[in-house]
């Protein structure tokens, strides 16, 4: 019996996705996302709105992966407590705890979510009531690190185990900030105009690599102004940004168009994935890579619709990705995991 790969049994993939093998669904209906490995890659943490397990708005979850694991409605594990509404988990050294940000101290309810533009234009809230806290993996010894006024969330950490970033409005825009992992020692990092989110550490602990808004024209800093005002970001123009983790050395990666995000480091930490629009400025999204001195652009996935949130396992074998393939054509967003191909 063979052990020789056969790609005709690799459903789930396209043929063009040459990075990517043993491609496996992990959840099956809802809106699954922003699923993160643990350090010892055998664990994936995530996000989902799914009435059918009592989640009206994101609520944590996490999974336990082995060689051949599948995930399908079946054994959850919720972190979050069931109130309010969370976003951006991700495991703390040791695998034992998460971070993640929640509205509940506010509001035991789901916060409103905002209607679009005038013009149909899509717009991301941006609840102040989010603060940032960690808890076990059974949910308990839950503990606030962030107590600032405004918008705390989107915290992730480094893979030497001694730092977070995260993205904040306490400066009145946001930007991003490094602390300790008990909240302590609090580092501005940014500070220019703009939306700065969404960031993760290089393999080594040394760089940061985020998506930033950066309007020019008075009619775009207007734009962006006014909405940050209502407690909204338009993340429809993004590009990936790049310095050391102190902020010096910035630059920006990505000169694209259109929504470049969720990157993630290789781990050889000399490229990067994102997911990005830049093809048509709207559907589809697909994943995309890129060196860290941008060039060799490549496209890895190629979905009609939405892939995003790429994240390599730390032992570099595997990413985790969230999609809309193989949803039946409804609007469920699910959680994949391959193995990478360099």
């Amino acid at each position: 019996m063979s052990d020789a790969y056969d790609e005709s049994l690799d459903t789930l993939k396209y043929d063009e996705e040459h990075h990517l093998r043993n491609m496996r669904q992990l959840t099956f209906g809802g809106d699954n996302a922003e699923a993160y490995w643990s350090f010892g890659s055998d664990k994936l943490v995530f996000q989902a709105t799914n009435p059918a397990w009592g989640a009206a708005c994101d609520q944590i979850y996490w999974m336990e992966l082995g060689n051949d694991s599948t995930f399908a409605n079946s054994g959850l594990n919720r972190i979050s407590n069931g109130l309010g509404r969370t976003t951006c988990a991700y495991f703390m050294p040791g695998d034992e705890r998460v971070v993640f940000a929640s509205t509940h101290l506010a509001n035991d309810a789901c916060p409103e979510v905002p209607p679009r533009g005038p013009n149909g234009e899509y717009v991301w809230p941006i609840y102040p009531s989010y603060d940032i806290f960690t808890a076990s993996l059974s949910g308990d010894s839950l503990q606030q690190i962030t107590f600032e006024p405004g918008y705390d969330a989107e915290a992730t950490i480094s893979p030497n185990g001694d730092r977070m970033v995260f993205t904040s409005t306490r400066s009145g825009d946001l930007e991003l900030y490094t602390c300790n992992l008990d909240g302590s020692d609090v580092v501005q990092i940014t500070d220019e105009l703009g939306y700065d989110g969404g960031a993760f550490f290089s393999p080594d602990g040394t760089k940061l690599i985020w998506r930033a808004s950066r309007p020019r024209s008075k009619a775009e800093v207007e734009h962006y102004t006014s909405l940050l005002a209502k407690g909204l970001v338009e993340p429809t123009a993004m590009e990936l940004y790049i310095a050391n983790v102190d902020g010096s050395e910035m630059r920006q990666l990505t000169d694209l168009g259109g929504a470049n995000w969720a990157p993630f480091f290789h781990p050889s930490g000399e490229s990067v994935l994102f997911s990005s629009n830049h093809k048509t400025g709207a559907f589809p999204f697909n994943i995309f890579k890129i060196n860290i001195d941008g060039t060799g652009l490549e496209q890895v996935t190629f979905d009609n619709a939405f892939d995003s949130f790429p994240m390599f396992s730390p032992d570099g074998k595997r990413i985790a990705f969230s999609s809309n393939r193989n949803n039946g054509r409804t609007r469920n967003t699910n959680v994949f995991v391959a193995d990478w191909m360099d």
